[in-house]
């Protein structure tokens, strides 16, 4: 393999990986649009004490709920860390809180100006907010499934690691009941030397700190925690390579995951479907948290 920098250069360009990569990323924000108007939508929560610490919460029909509580679906978005936000990332919940699901959508701060150290603790903080709060909404705590797209998928990994719970006066026990990334990015060495460490600044040490791939849990706290790992066909080679290491990585601890094959996608159009219900991704989701699927009937 050519390791050099210029081959990182090229291999970790999403955009130069599509032909339209604006229009792609303009469907995210279109598409979310029709979130905004769901009955019962909480929008602007605040997550912690900081101002910019907000998430939104999409709520299934009455008529859909799973007896009294409903399972969680939280969605990380993507950007490599400096862009998009609450805004271009709901366009799943028409689609999943129909199935049942109740859909939360964290914001985060952006690289320049801030650390990467500073976005874990965030989502972090969303998290905790979530098991401690959403029981108010009718959801469960025990079933909350984790999602996101590249960077996002680089933060799910991150809610993933070991040992984090404690600082946020979470017990141990307090993980998700199921992870979904999509082509996440798990070791971020890779990323030194490209044109990503222009706005994200990292260095050795920063970058092993904030690698899922060397922080991986135990059996002890996350066996039961299903993983499921998804990467675009049409993806890059280093993407497809981060997905794959870090499943099987994961499943030499012991812990329950699983390859997602997601056919004819690309980068950008990967987790749009989670808002296609005929699509293995959506299904994928909908499996993970005990919701109906063609997977389950199959």
């Amino acid at each position: 393999m050519d390791a050099t920098p210029a081959y990182f250069d090229r291999q970790y360009n999403a955009r130069a990986s599509v032909q339209d990569a604006g229009a792609l990323i303009a469907r995210y924000a279109q598409h979310s649009q029709a979130a905004f108007a769901l009955p019962g939508a909480v929008r602007h929560q605040r997550y912690s004490p900081r101002s910019t610490d907000l998430l939104d919460i999409y709520l299934p029909p009455a008529q859909t709920g799973q007896g009294p509580t409903a399972p969680v679906f939280i969605y990380l978005h993507g950007g490599y860390w400096r862009a998009l936000g609450r805004d271009d990332s709901a366009f799943m919940a028409p689609a999943l809180t129909q199935a049942g699901a109740i859909v939360v959508v964290p914001d985060y701060d952006l690289a320049p100006a801030v650390s990467l150290d500073h976005i874990v603790d965030q989502v972090r903080q969303a998290f905790a907010w979530v098991v401690r709060n959403i029981a108010i909404y009718g959801g469960d705590a025990r079933n909350i499934c984790v999602c996101g797209s590249s960077a996002g998928g680089h933060l799910v990994g991150m809610l993933l690691a070991r040992g984090w719970q404690d600082e946020y006066d979470l017990p141990a026990s307090a993980v998700p009941a199921s992870a979904f990334p999509l082509s996440g990015l798990f070791d971020l060495q890779p990323l030194l030397h490209t044109h990503i460490n222009d706005w994200m600044r990292l260095d050795d040490a920063a970058a092993m700190r904030n690698s899922p791939r060397f922080a991986l849990p135990d059996a002890h706290t996350h066996g039961h925690c299903q993983l499921r790992v998804a990467c675009g066909e049409f993806e890059s080679r280093e993407f497809h390579r981060q997905s794959r290491e870090y499943l099987a990585a994961w499943r030499a601890r012991c812990l329950p995951g699983q390859w997602v094959e997601a056919p004819a996608t690309n980068h950008f159009d990967l987790p749009l479907q989670l808002a296609e219900p005929d699509s293995i991704v959506h299904q994928t989701a909908l499996q993970l948290m005990g919701l109906s699927s063609k997977l389950a009937q199959s």
